[in-house]
C-alpha cells in the first residue's frame, strides 16, 4: 500500500496527519499544492478543494478527521484510548481543537483592534478551559494521543505570535505552558513542517492586511 499526503506548507490539518503517520511509523510521500492556484488533478481528488488529502494507492480520502480515523483503523500504535467513553471524549476535544484553529484564523484576519481583541478574548477563554481540564502531563490525557497531535500545530502559531506582541492569550496558564513545551519537543511534531515554516507563516500573516499585519510593520 502506497500513501501520499497531499499537503500545503502551512496547513495545520495536514500537520495533524503527518504527526499521526510519524507516530505510527508509517512511510508516506509528501506532495505539496498551491491553494491559491489549485491544479486540476488536486480538485479531482478533493471535492472541497482543501488539504489534506491522503492518497491510498489509486484512491483518495479527504478531511483530516476522516483520515485520522482511517489511520487508527489500519495502522499500528493506536493514538486513541481503548475505552469507548474516553475515545469519544478525545474526539470531542479534537473538535474543540478545530474551534481553536478557527479562532486563530479570526485573530490573524481581524481587520481592526476591536475585532482582534474579541478574538484574543475568545481564544483566552478556550485555553482557560484547557487549563482546567489538563492533568499532571506531559500529554493531554495519559499517553500521547490524537488530541496532542491536533494541538501541536495549534501552539506552533504562538511561536510566531509571541515575536509580534504579548496578547495575553496564554498568560497565567501553567499547565497549558508545560503542555506546549512538551509538544514542541516531540519529534513527530517538530518534523511535521519544513525548516522554512516560520518564515512562510510570517510572510502569510504580513500579507493579510489585518490588524496583526500592521503590528508586524
Amino acid at each position: 500500500m502506497s500513501l501520499t499526503l497531499v499537503s500545503h506548507h502551512l496547513c495545520p490539518y495536514v500537520q495533524r496527519v503527518a504527526i499521526a503517520l510519524a507516530e505510527k511509523a508509517v512511510p508516506f510521500e509528501h506532495v505539496y499544492v498551491d491553494l491559491a492556484d489549485k491544479p486540476a488533478w488536486f480538485l479531482a481528488l478533493s471535492p472541497l478543494g482543501k488539504t489534506p488529502v491522503l492518497r491510498v494507492d489509486d484512491r483518495a480520502i479527504f478531511e483530516s478527521a476522516v483520515i485520522l480515523e482511517y489511520l487508527e483503523e489500519t495502522g499500528p500504535h493506536p493514538l486513541h484510548p481503548a475505552d469507548p467513553l474516553r475515545r469519544a471524549e478525545h474526539r470531542a476535544w479534537i473538535e474543540f481543537g478545530s474551534a481553536v484553529l478557527n479562532d486563530i484564523a479570526g485573530l490573524y484576519s481581524a481587520k481592526d483592534q476591536a475585532a482582534f481583541a474579541a478574538k484574543a478574548e475568545a481564544l483566552a477563554a478556550k485555553f482557560a478551559r484547557l487549563e482546567s481540564h489538563l492533568g499532571p502531563g506531559p500529554w493531554f490525557d495519559g499517553d500521547f494521543s490524537l488530541v496532542d497531535a491536533v494541538f501541536g500545530p495549534v501552539f506552533r502559531y504562538f511561536d510566531v505570535f509571541d515575536r509580534i506582541g504579548e496578547f495575553g492569550i496564554l498568560t497565567g496558564k501553567p499547565k497549558v505552558a508545560a503542555w506546549r513545551k512538551a509538544l514542541a519537543a516531540r519529534p513527530s511534531i517538530s518534523q511535521a513542517v519544513g525548516s522554512d515554516y516560520e518564515s512562510r507563516l510570517g510572510r502569510f500573516l504580513a500579507a493579510r492586511h489585518s490588524h496583526l499585519s500592521t503590528l508586524m510593520n
